[in-house]
């Protein structure tokens, strides 16, 4: 079997949808039995925000390239199944599966928090959606939203969902840390990671450190890696003890996930939640909001509080002042981490491809079977 893969958001974000496209290349490569694989991008990198340098070379690998460098590509691989990852539309060649995969439908549910060119390029992209053989989600919850927003069919999609790849990255040294965010990180602090955009809700932990601060309790500093677009300083002042540390590489994540108190993830809305994954895999606990695909993914492993500021501040403060809770929560955490893997994700994937390519064997040229 020939599979061509779209890698493209690999030059085009550092978020989760990078890490399941390489997730997900690390586990079919690693299959005793796996397919042939073979990798489509325009392998330029667009990681800068700065304009109009970001919005050109979008353009350019959504509505030029696809047409032109992309389709003479997979003209010469001739793959079995073509799967796409990204919001890049292309035609398949004649004879091959489609299979795409859906992260989650936020543009649909919550377009104001996207840009108009966002709005206008996803709108375009989920027309596209519908014809593939098969839509893979990363959740269930994303799987219901795809049936419910997308009138998607059942029998067309497929539940993969990601894995966790940081528990092998050597963790940096404390000098390592301390270098890549300009100070030495504080004895004892919470975490937050994730993009820094108003669908994170980071304003309700700016809400929860004012009521921590009005009830004259102390909250541990907060360090927030994610990369800082512009605005997001301007919604509100930050509390005197967060530390913004941009985007930050592996080995310093895994040293921050390992030495936290805990992982804050007050989210709205998301289609799987990989920083949760990620930290009970290290040992860290998590506590977030039992919303959207976030239960699915942190089970009964993590601390679940309402978005509101007194309960946020209420599980803090329990998991602070009870230390048998956060040993608890450790444990839990890796058990449940445990369950989800790369390689399951590629091992369901390949079942995937392999049941597309069934239904066309007994499918009849231009119809259904």
């Amino acid at each position: 079997m020939k599979v061509l893969i779209d890698t493209n958001p690999l030059y085009t974000s550092r978020a989760g949808v990078c890490r399941y496209v390489n997730g997900l290349l690390s586990g079919l490569r690693g299959l005793a039995a796996g397919p042939e694989t073979a990798e489509l991008a325009w392998p330029v990198e667009n990681l800068d925000y700065r304009q109009p340098a970001r919005a050109l070379k979008t353009a350019y690998r959504e509505l030029v390239w696809p047409l032109t460098a992309a389709r003479r590509a997979m003209m010469r691989h001739a793959p079995d199944i073509l799967h796409t990852t990204a919001n890049v539309f292309y035609r398949a060649p004649q004879g091959s599966g489609r299979v795409h995969t859906l992260y989650d439908l936020a543009v649909v549910r919550h377009p104001e928090r996207f840009r108009r060119w966002h709005r206008s390029s996803w709108r375009r992209h989920l027309r596209k959606v519908a014809p593939a053989d098969r839509i893979l989600c990363i959740s269930r919850f994303t799987a219901d939203e795809a049936m419910s927003l997308l009138g998607a069919p059942a029998d067309k999609l497929a539940v993969t969902y990601c894995g966790h790849s940081l528990s092998a990255v050597a963790a940096a040294s404390d000098e390592e840390v301390a270098s890549s965010i300009g100070r030495s990180a504080p004895a004892e602090f919470l975490l937050f990671v994730g993009s820094l955009e108003p669908g994170k809700n980071l304003d309700l932990l700016r809400q929860t450190y004012r009521a921590a601060e009005g009830s004259g309790f102390h909250l541990p500093p907060l360090l927030i890696v994610g990369a800082r677009r512009e605005g997001v300083a301007a919604e509100s002042h930050a509390p005197h003890n967060w530390l913004y540390l941009g985007y930050q590489p592996d080995a310093v994540l895994v040293r921050l996930y390992c030495k936290a108190v805990a992982l804050l993830f007050p989210s709205r809305y998301e289609g799987f939640g990989l920083p949760v994954l990620e930290a009970m895999a290290l040992g860290c606990p998590v506590i977030c909001s039992p919303v959207a695909s976030l239960p699915e993914v942190g089970g009964d492993a993590v601390l679940y509080a309402d978005q509101t500021p007194a309960d946020y501040l209420r599980v803090i403060r329990r998991l602070l002042q009870e230390e048998p809770l956060r040993l608890e929560s450790i444990a839990k955490g890796r058990a449940q981490a445990s369950r989800f893997s790369w390689r399951r994700c590629a091992e369901e994937t390949v079942s995937v491809y392999e049941e597309v390519l069934r239904e066309k064997a007994v499918r009849p040229p231009g119809g259904a079977a």
